[in-house]
């Protein structure tokens, strides 16, 4: 268990040591891709984000080994059928003891076994997680070998201690994936005529610097030849083929004022995330409010389409609007103009470069 650790501690101090270069932030619309730690509320960029979770899981063990080993478990190993599989023999392990809880043979795992060597062992964390539950390593004497072999043994098996591998074994099953979480990095901006204009760092793309700057210039050799050529079915493919590309989308809101809100999304994240996210931008985001795209179509929130199917990708200027009706109810009542972006957005506002 500590060798485990060990090797674990070492493989992410080698990946802390390997650097990314970084692009000039000042040349950029956004600097990068940030995400924060659910674990610790830490803001890291994509090469950090692994790391890190494994740092912070580990650091778990001292406080709850149980929580610590079933994060391990469902975030370390990436094969999810795999997870599973290892899931239901640790469960299927619990029931045995649970319902025979004086058969000395339900409270004995041998590691050389072949379901436990090819299910359980491959799987980060299983191990980890039997120990947390109270399983011992302990070298037993195995009949017809003269040499003795490594058990995990369950010594503690009052009804108390069953109940709570039970609550234990429901944990696991319950257990999910430890995430970052894509950082918005809501930003607001004094108007500008530079609103339509992106620079976009390579975290955003899918293909490398150099693959797009060829396929940039194969595409604009192309354009001109092909331009009376294609049919609609044709384009229409090539948009989705060009969507693809992108994992990330840079949104500008432009508001009534002709201030900026900036906000980073995933390609695929739908339409409700966009309204929800320019909602908790506003001080008076209770009001209903409508939402342009740059083909001058109204968004739907109610629709679960994704950006890159509104061809709001890798990056769009979205026009906002509070609802008319509701803006002539409040002007007829003697009300005032609400007020648009929060206090803390504008306390950090900038100009667009």
């Amino acid at each position: 268990m500590k060798k485990f650790f060990e090797d674990i501690r070492k493989e992410i101090k080698f990946k802390s040591a390997s650097k990314v270069p970084v692009n000039d932030p000042t040349t950029l619309s956004v600097a990068g891709v940030y995400f924060t730690c659910p674990l610790t509320g830490a803001t890291l960029t994509k090469s950090e984000r692994e790391v890190h979770i494994k740092e912070a899981i580990l650091m778990r063990f001292e406080e709850d080994p149980v929580e610590a080993s079933v994060m391990m478990i469902h975030t370390f190993n990436k094969d999810r059928e795999k997870v599973k599989a290892a899931v239901d023999i640790i469960s299927k392990y619990v029931e045995n003891i649970c319902k025979n809880p004086t058969e000395e043979k339900y409270r004995k795992i041998k590691l050389s076994n072949k379901v436990f060597q090819e299910k359980i062992s491959s799987v980060e964390g299983s191990r980890a997680f039997l120990q947390a539950v109270g399983f011992i390593s302990i070298m037993l004497p195995v009949e017809g070998q003269e040499e003795e072999e490594e058990f995990l043994v369950l010594t503690e098996h009052s009804s108390d201690a069953l109940e709570l591998m039970k609550e234990r074994r429901d944990r696991l099953q319950r257990g999910e994936p430890v995430r970052a979480q894509l950082d918005r990095r809501p930003q607001a901006f004094r108007p500008s005529p530079n609103a339509q204009h992106f620079e976009l760092p390579p975290e955003f793309y899918n293909l490398t610097v150099e693959e797009l700057q060829k396929e940039q210039q194969q595409r604009s050799d192309l354009v001109e030849k092909n331009a009376m050529l294609r049919t609609k079915a044709m384009r229409e493919k090539e948009e989705q083929r060009e969507r693809r590309k992108y994992n990330y989308t840079l949104l500008r809101i432009r508001l009534p004022d002709g201030k900026l809100l900036q906000g980073t999304f995933y390609a695929w994240d739908r339409l409700p995330v966009l309204f929800e996210f320019v909602r908790e931008s506003l001080v008076d985001g209770w009001q209903p409010f409508e939402l342009i795209s740059p083909a001058r179509q109204k968004l739907q929130e109610s629709k679960e389409v994704t950006f890159a199917e509104c061809n709001l990708v890798p990056a769009a200027l979205i026009t906002f609007a509070w609802d008319a009706a509701v803006q002539a109810d409040i002007a007829a009542a003697g009300g005032k103009r609400p007020t648009l972006l929060k206090p803390e957005l504008l306390e950090t506002i900038q100009t667009l470069s």
